[in-house]
């Protein structure tokens, strides 16, 4: 359902959250090796979520990558939105061009809920709560 690039995106941008600030920005390239993701796919992807207030960038020597308390309450669809769109979302997941309640395919009532699911908590749930429980122990972003 997300592309690789979306998958990348949430997991750097949940690093960033849990290890980034204000005044500790960090690289692109420090980032990607340290979560294993290819370091010139995430700077591309830093500047797409940068350049849409996702996360926020300064440049220069002290500079880098960072989010505000603001992009703190920024959700993981926010994320996924802004690198892949929403289309994926909304298409039938047996690949019909028309699917909904009244035309289901042969999967949509068992679909259908899961996608609705996924959604809600994607957006309800804040990138300040996924980084939370992440630093608890409860999930995790990288392999160590």
């Amino acid at each position: 359902m997300l592309s690789n690039q979306s998958k990348y995106a949430i997991r750097a941008v949940l690093y960033l959250a849990i290890n980034s600030s204000k005044t500790n920005k960090l690289g692109s390239k420090k980032v990607a090796e340290l979560i294993d993701i290819p370091a010139p796919f995430l700077a591309k992807i830093f500047q797409t979520l940068s350049r849409e207030k996702i996360i926020s960038s300064t440049k220069g020597p002290n500079g880098g990558f960072y989010l505000t308390e603001k992009e703190l309450s920024n959700n993981l669809m926010d994320i996924i939105e802004c690198i892949d769109g929403l289309e994926s979302f909304k298409t039938c997941f047996v690949g019909l061009p028309r699917c909904s309640d009244e035309n289901p395919c042969a999967i949509h009532h068992i679909a259908a809920p899961c996608r609705d699911t996924l959604i809600k908590e994607l957006t309800d749930r804040t990138i300040a709560n996924f980084a939370e429980d992440t630093k608890k122990g409860k999930s995790f972003i990288y392999l160590k």
